[in-house]
């Protein structure tokens, strides 16, 4: 990852840059990014923030995640490998959703923000699991009284997820799933607000994280459609969620 960032001072409270000259302006460095990098600064107001939003939204420049956290904005620019395997753990999550019997609605990469917080974020995918029937029909999710998505994913390929964090963490999504390209690492809000990593998923009871990245490593590498992709993924959803079959009756 091409990361650009400015000297931090001594003990901060975040990571915190050099304040944005203001003649050089968030669309101007939005625009200057190439895939992969990353750029952060502080002294960015609310307006400043959502101002790019609303620029990046319009001119459908969604290649750029943006992460606001009381003045601190980062900028990131994903590649196309990011793209690629986020498009892969979504379809292998939906393929276990419906093949164990599951129902969801997906939230996607749709912006979480609270000005109430001063806090903002784009992730790579979100899922409605439990809560799926509480906002399906619902044209526009409002943080403030609805509920957070059940399960987000963050495609960990040009930066960690680890730093924005806190800012997750305080619109209380319940998990959080980490994949690099060859692991799964799943990760859940603690009573303290803060994440660990777990075993074992609780809003996807069952799934078997180490066979899902073995299995998404070898999707990866096959030349096929995702009609097909998803065909492997039910069957893989299919075989991993059955129940062991009852013991043999013994002979009389």
């Amino acid at each position: 990852m091409s990361t650009i960032a400015a000297p931090q001072p001594a003990a901060p409270r975040a990571p915190a840059l050099t304040p944005l000259p203001r003649a050089v302006t968030l669309m101007d460095i939005a625009n200057a990014l190439k895939p992969g990098q990353c750029l952060t600064v502080n002294g960015v107001t609310w307006d400043e923030y959502w101002r790019l939003v609303l620029w990046r939204d319009e001119y459908r420049t969604h290649s750029v995640r943006l992460t606001f956290d009381r003045g601190e904005l980062s900028v990131m620019v994903i590649t196309n490998q990011h793209e690629r395997f986020k498009k892969l753990l979504d379809l292998m999550i939906v393929s276990w959703i419906g093949g164990t019997g599951g129902e969801y609605v997906p939230s996607g990469e749709l912006t979480h923000h609270r000005d109430d917080l001063e806090r903002g974020f784009e992730p790579d995918d979100c899922y409605y699991v439990q809560n799926w029937q509480k906002v399906t029909g619902t044209r526009e999710i409002d943080f403030k009284k609805d509920p957070p998505p059940d399960l987000m994913i963050e495609i960990e390929v040009s930066r960690t997820v680890v730093n924005r964090l806190p800012t997750i963490a305080a619109f209380k999504i319940p998990e959080v799933w980490r994949y690099d390209g060859e692991h799964i690492t799943p990760l859940a809000l603690q009573p303290n607000g803060t994440y660990a990593e777990v075993t074992a998923s609780t809003v996807l009871p069952g799934f078997p994280f180490a066979e899902a990245a073995a299995e998404l490593t070898r999707a990866a590498a096959l030349s096929a459609g995702y009609g097909e992709l998803g065909r492997l993924f039910r069957a893989f959803a299919a075989k991993h969620s059955a129940p062991p079959a009852a013991p043999a009756a013994p002979n009389t």
